[in-house]
């Protein structure tokens, strides 16, 4: 099925299932244990070995010599897999460094070997016996040392460089300025499940179960790296407990645990410990970003310019940090600028809302400082600024774009009126207290997505497609979906999903999972639809699917009678881009309290108000946008990557030195959706909100720690040793 005309009404929106606050189907697996993760996954035709990683120990250099004699000795050891052993390797698509080091080593932690044994354990405590000898090399591992050496990049499709009008000129005639560098460190993922993965062989085909956000994406990478026929790779990941964008490609895991199961005979299980994780796999870059604005008295922004640097291996991507302020605000003059410098960190790549996460933290608290220097309410700034077209191609409108509704909505819950805007003058005993608020954006991305449907003689209808569900209720919109468009109840119907044999998907990643997943469900079921009318003999453009029946007229059938059919299809999204600017927008509005003598911060209340098209499941939208707000509280008081800058590694590479937050630091959090469909956007007019529930929330917070204190941090995290010593008199 072609999308490429705006969507009319449709049996979506009877919004019988859709739309309604459901539970998760497949809630039950998960709370009883009985939902098979990757290294949890039982064949009883299986008795697998183990591996364990043995990571680089310098972060740039040359493999010299490796002695796996005392190792291979150990008890349990079977085979020790190297880059010797494995032979030639390619590289994946999706990978920049590659994932068996040897004898070059691009980072620290990369894999250089995998001892395979009969227990973990055994495994484990071989891998401490692996002698290896590097001639280590000087390598680059501070983003600002090498910030003179970076050169222009373009993220995905953009380009690395905007200008509209005369920037330069607009900005040094501007009545108000506001020119400032904002810093975000390097981040990590941090998700709950580890990187795992077993792999086994049967003859030349391999079989993979392993942690996985985008299969058909792996599969090919995969392919790739071994250098196989695809036909001969099938991959399983039915439930990935987090992946926040660290799992949308394959990793060491996945390679080793192939390479040692065909190495030893036998199936191979993997899973990498939380220092490999850190610095094993990739995470977010750290940027530096200067941002300078225009306006005139009245507010009104003439010019705005954005520049980014980030770090990252060779030949990886930047971080997008500049892509919202392409789009965000009003403005005639305008430039942006990303630009990527070489570093022999650990590669970098996606992380929760790539691009906006990080360049709002810093654009957003910029445009607060713009208000405050024109002594205008930041809400109100923001108000003014707003743009229906994209303001580089203005021919081109938003699809729907209600970002003012949801900063006056969101004005109105919180009580921002009651807000004091001179700061560090409210208190609360022996906390000052303030409020802050941000704009939230990101952009609605769709992806071509396939799916089988299956109606059985007992009226069940049976869903399969290769998306996955990273814990954000894919099963449960899924099964709405197809219980809309065949006229059943949810237990009607059986959705499989995470597996290679099935149709190709989106994969869950970027926002676009939801939309573009569910869409594809849509095509196959309407497809389906078709056969059973035809079936029934009923005319398909009347027919009627409800309550199990399908009726026309005055004629009604058991959607039983129809029979076993199956039907596949796949959205294509065409044409409709290039007409329409789609993307979602939001407003963080956060209330916070500092200690005023020891300068402790405390996040006291949080609103997100969002627009994302239609809401499929409000339960489980909720629950990703109160998620995605926890990680912006994250990223603005405690999460950073610490570089040891003379040996290349990241220093806090576990839970108990890098920090993220835990239920006592998060208060009541409130989440409103706007009421909105977008025909434009997809046949379930909805887009997504699981990341844009994250973009602009740190720059919120800090915004409100510099209405409670007078201070203005623009290096995050915003911790209490960057204010302590500038605090008001406690008195």
């Amino acid at each position: 099925m072609k999308f490429d005309t705006p969507a009319g009404r449709n049996p979506i929106d009877q919004l019988k299932v859709i739309g309604k606050p459901t539970d998760r189907i497949e809630g039950p697996y998960k709370v009883t244990g009985t939902a098979p993760y990757a290294y949890d996954w039982h064949d009883p035709t299986l008795t697998p070995l183990y591996g364990f990683v043995v990571g680089s120990g310098v972060a740039k250099g040359r493999i010299a010599g490796m002695d796996l004699t005392t190792a291979k000795a150990a008890p349990g050891v079977v085979t020790i897999v190297t880059a010797e052993t494995a032979g030639p390797l390619g590289l994946g698509q999706f990978n920049t460094a590659p994932l068996l080091g040897g004898p070059e080593v691009a980072h620290y932690h990369q894999a250089v070997a995998l001892v395979v044994a009969e227990s973990f354990e055994q495994a484990r405590a071989a891998a401490a016996l692996v002698r290896v000898d590097y001639d280590e090399a000087k390598g680059a591992f501070d983003l600002a040392a090498s910030r003179g050496s970076a050169k222009a990049a373009k993220i995905q499709t953009n380009p690395a460089e905007t200008a509209i009008g005369n920037f330069e000129a607009a900005f040094g005639k501007a009545a108000v300025r506001l020119e400032e560098t904002y810093t975000t460190p390097n981040e990590a993922h941090a998700m709950m499940e580890p990187h795992a993965s077993i792999a086994s062989w049967e003859g030349d085909a391999l079989t993979v179960w392993t942690s996985n956000q985008m299969i058909d994406r792996s599969v090919s990478d995969i392919v790739k790296t071994l250098k196989m026929p695809k036909e001969k790779v099938r991959l399983i990941s039915p439930f990935i407990g987090g992946g926040f964008g660290g799992k949308l490609w394959i990793r060491s895991d996945v390679i080793l645990a192939a390479l040692g199961a065909r190495q030893a005979g036998r199936p191979v299980k993997v899973a990498l410990t939380r220092p490999l994780m850190f610095n094993n796999t990739v995470h977010r870059s750290g940027t530096i970003q200067r941002i300078r604005i225009g306006a005139d008295t009245d507010g009104t922004i003439i010019a705005i310019g954005h520049e980014s640097w980030s770090g990252n291996q060779v030949g990886g991507r930047p971080e997008g940090a500049v892509a919202q302020t392409r789009l965000l605000y009003a403005g005639s003059n305008r430039m942006t600028a990303e630009r990527v410098a070489a570093l022999d960190l650990p590669e970098s790549n996606a992380m929760r809302a790539p691009g906006e996460a990080p360049g709002l933290m810093a654009l957003e608290m910029a445009v607060d400082e713009m208000a405050d220097r024109l002594g205008m309410d930041p809400v109100q700034f923001r108000i003014k600024n707003d743009t229906q077209v994209d303001p580089e191609k203005p021919e081109r409108p938003f699809s729907q774009r209600q970002l003012v509704a949801a900063l006056r909505d969101g004005a109105e819950r919180f009580g921002w009126s009651k807000r004091v805007a001179t700061p560090g003058q409210v208190r609360d005993g022996r906390w000052r207290v303030g409020l802050g608020v941000a704009a939230a954006f990101r952009n609605n991305q769709v992806m071509k997505s396939g799916a089988r449907v299956r109606l059985g003689a007992d009226g069940m209808v049976t869903v399969e497609t290769d998306m996955t569900d990273i814990g954000t209720g894919t099963y449960t919109i899924i099964g709405q979906t197809a219980a809309e468009m065949m006229g059943v109840t949810l237990d009607k119907v059986v959705v499989r999903l995470g597996d290679s044999s099935f149709p190709i998907s989106s994969g869950s990643g970027g926002q676009w999972g939801a939309n573009s997943s569910t869409s594809g469900v849509y095509a196959a079921c309407a497809k389906l639809r078709e056969a059973v009318t035809q079936k029934l003999g009923f005319n398909s453009d009347d027919a009627v699917f409800e309550d199990s029946q399908v009726r026309s007229g005055n004629r009604s059938l058991p959607l039983a009678e129809a029979g076993e059919l199956v039907a596949e299809d796949a959205i294509e999204f065409e044409g409709l881009a290039n007409k329409y600017q789609q993307s979602t927008f939001g407003a963080h509005f956060v209330e916070v309290g500092v200690d005023a003598a020891t300068a402790e911060i405390r996040v006291r209340r949080m609103l997100a108000v969002c627009a994302g098209g239609r809401i499929l499941n409000p339960k489980s939208a909720r629950s990703q946008v109160i998620g995605a707000m926890t990680m912006g509280v994250g990223a603005a008081l405690m999460e950073e990557l610490v570089v040891d800058k003379t040996r290349g590694f990241f220093v806090n590479h576990d839970l108990a030195g890098y920090e993220v937050p835990v239920h006592a630091d998060i208060p009541h959090q409130e989440v409103i959706f706007l009421d909105e469909v977008d025909p434009i956007s997809s046949p379930m007019k909805a887009k997504g909100v699981g990341e844009l529930g994250i973009c602009g929330c740190a720059a919120a917070v800090a915004n409100a720690i510099y209405n409670a204190t007078g201070i203005r941090v623009r290096d995050y995290p915003i911790t209490l040793d960057k204010l302590l010593e500038r605090m008001p008199d406690a008195a």
